[in-house]
Parts: C-alpha cells; sequence; structure tokens
C-alpha cells in the first residue's frame, strides 16, 4: 500500500469516528449502550437477513465482473470475482472518488493472467452499469414514491438533486471513456507527460508507444464487447441487484429491531434516495453526507431517537462490516498471489 492509500485510510478512518461521534452528539439520551441492547433483542432471522444483503454489494459486484470477463473469454471463478470486487469496495470507501477502488481491481485482475486492456474495458464497462444502476433506482423511487423525496428537508433535497446530477455526468463520462478510445489514450499521454516534467517518469516515449499497441488490444475488446449485447444486460442486471441489495440492508436491520413491515417500502424508497444524495461530494463512502441524510430521513417514519438507532445501526451494517470483510479479502489475497508462482496465477 502505497502512501497516499495509507493517508486516504487514515482520513476515512477519523472521518468516521467524526461522523459517529457528531451522529451521537444530536441522538439526545441514546447511548451505546442502547445500541447494544437493540443489537442483542433484535430478530435473529431479520438480522442474518441484514448481513447477508450487505455480504451481497461485494458478491454481485464480483458476478458483474466475472459476467463480462467470461463473455469476452476468461473464465474466472466465483472467490475469484469476489476479490476483484472486495478491492474496490474497499479502496472506493478510503478515497473521495466512487472509482478509486478500480486500481486494486485491475491488481488482482492482472495477477489473474488478464490482460491489461481486457481489465481496463471490463472495469469501464462495469462503472457505467454501476452507475446505470442507481439511476435507475432513483429514477423508479420519484416515479413511484415522489412523496418521499418532499419529506426530506430543503438541504438533503439539494443534495439528493446534485447527487443524481453527479452521478448522471459520470456516467456520460464514462460511456465516452468506454466507446472514444481517443479520448482516453489522450489522457494517458497527458499523464505521462505532466509525470515527465514533475521528473517523476523518465522516458515517456517508451511509454507512450507501448500504450499504443496497447490502446489497439483496447479498442478491439471494445468492439468485441459491442458485438455481444448479452455482456450489457448481464452486467446492468448484477450491478443493479448490487444497488438493491445495498439499499435493502437498511429495511431488513429495521425489521430486525421490531419496525412495522407496512413502513418496509418507504423505508426502501428514503434509503435509495439517500444512496444517491451521498454522491454528491468527494468524501470517502459518502461519511457524514450519508447520515445526515439518513436520519433526515427516518425522521419522518420514527421519532428522532429510533432513527437515529437506526441510522447507526444500518450504517455500521451496511458500510463499515462491508469495508471490513473488504479489507480482510484484500489482505489475504495480496498474500495470497504474492507467494502464488506467477504460473499458477
Amino acid at each position: 500500500m502505497d502512501k497516499k492509500k495509507v493517508m486516504w485510510t487514515l482520513v476515512s478512518i477519523g472521518l468516521a469516528v467524526l461522523s459517529v461521534i457528531a451522529v451521537f452528539s444530536q441522538a439526545g439520551s441514546l447511548s451505546i449502550g442502547d445500541l447494544q441492547k437493540a443489537f442483542r433483542e433484535a430478530d435473529a432471522g431479520w438480522l442474518i437477513a441484514s448481513a447477508l444483503s450487505s455480504l451481497g454489494f461485494i458478491v454481485f459486484e464480483g458476478e458483474a465482473l466475472l459476467s463480462i470477463l467470461r463473455n469476452l473469454g476468461y473464465k474466472r471463478k466465483h472467490r475469484e470475482g469476489f476479490l476483484y470486487a472486495a478491492g474496490d469496495v474497499y479502496f472506493s470507501a478510503m478515497t473521495p472518488s466512487a472509482s478509486g477502488g478500480q486500481p486494486a481491481s485491475a491488481y488482482f485482475m492482472m495477477k489473474n493472467n488478464i490482460p491489461g486492456s481486457v481489465v481496463t474495458a471490463t472495469l469501464l464497462l462495469n462503472l457505467v452499469m454501476y452507475t446505470a444502476g442507481i439511476l435507475t433506482v432513483g429514477a423508479f423511487c420519484i416515479i413511484v414514491a415522489p412523496d418521499a423525496f418532499l419529506h426530506f428537508h430543503l438541504i438533503s433535497r439539494i443534495l439528493i438533486i446534485a447527487g443524481y446530477l453527479v452521478l448522471t455526468l459520470l456516467a456520460v463520462v464514462f460511456v465516452l471513456l468506454l466507446v472514444r478510445q481517443s479520448m482516453l489514450e489522450k489522457i494517458c499521454i497527458r499523464l505521462y507527460q505532466t509525470l515527465h516534467k514533475l521528473h517523476l517518469m523518465r522516458h515517456p516515449e517508451k511509454r507512450i508507444a507501448r500504450l499504443e499497441r496497447y490502446m489497439e488490444e483496447y479498442a478491439d475488446c471494445v468492439a468485441q464487447m459491442g458485438g455481444n449485447k448479452k455482456i450489457f444486460l448481464q452486467c446492468y442486471l448484477w450491478n443493479l441487484a448490487q444497488r438493491v441489495s445495498q439499499i435493502t440492508v437498511s429495511v431488513f436491520m429495521y425489521l430486525a429491531t421490531g419496525g412495522a413491515a407496512k413502513n418496509a417500502f418507504a423505508l426502501w424508497v428514503t434509503q435509495a434516495l439517500v444512496s444517491i444524495g451521498s454522491n454528491c461530494v468527494p468524501i470517502p463512502g459518502g461519511m457524514g453526507v450519508a447520515d445526515y441524510l439518513m436520519i433526515d430521513g427516518f425522521r419522518t417514519r420514527m421519532s428522532h431517537v429510533a432513527a437515529t438507532q437506526l441510522e447507526l445501526l444500518s450504517r455500521s451494517m451496511a458500510f463499515y462490516v462491508s469495508v471490513l470483510v473488504s479489507g480482510l479479502t484484500v489482505l489475504i489475497g495480496y498474500f495470497v498471489y504474492k507467494k502464488r508462482p506467477k504460473k499458477e496465477q
């Protein structure tokens, strides 16, 4: 792990601690003891469903990546897909960029003997479908439950709108990078030239020459994708399942702690809008913003203390637990691939 990743990891931990402290400071009489009691007394069945739903966020992304690779002729095992996804989930949560985990995924995929051109095309397509998935969920919520959006305070509504616009812009950028290879090539060349000027890279012309060959392979890979529409549908559906799985964590946690089933769908829509709004600012994991939006959205369905309790329990399961699982998976995967002979990778 380089110094930059270490720095962002420390920043993320700091933000997480500050977020939890800030939430508790506004929680009134709620204490850590109350949270422990709520967790102990929670319905085991719904609690397990919440945990599995959180795990699904990693599993479904892994399956999305595997679906692309298999259609391109690179069959890999489910556990390898889980590792690719874990790298993305962990480092995305530790950096201010939604695509911050892509290099980690690329590392494990290339260690698994997948060519760099295929890796690049695969990760870009998955980013497109990942963004399309959450935009679909947002559109669905606005169509079937427009009142849910109006239940948020004005600041929250602004954040949600901003998040949707940011996601739409990102989708357009990712599509352009995927289909216009010249744009991606120019960005890479400019990066090499900048690093050379900063004396961080020697002989950029050699890398640029290799890049030209690489881009030819990349173009062939994208053309192969375009000739197989099944790739797009499968990847989209897996990413949609990933978004639904993550959003549903809060609903299962709500039911586990004695919430009424009749409010489950309204809560799901609220959590979906929170997921969109948390993308409006480049903060690791949307920490702080997501916490604020969740409490603001939940307060219309329950008391402020109950909303805060649900936010802390749901956020812990949906975000912190999945990041912990991803981090441990990445750590194990790194040492396994480091020790394994190249011919076995």
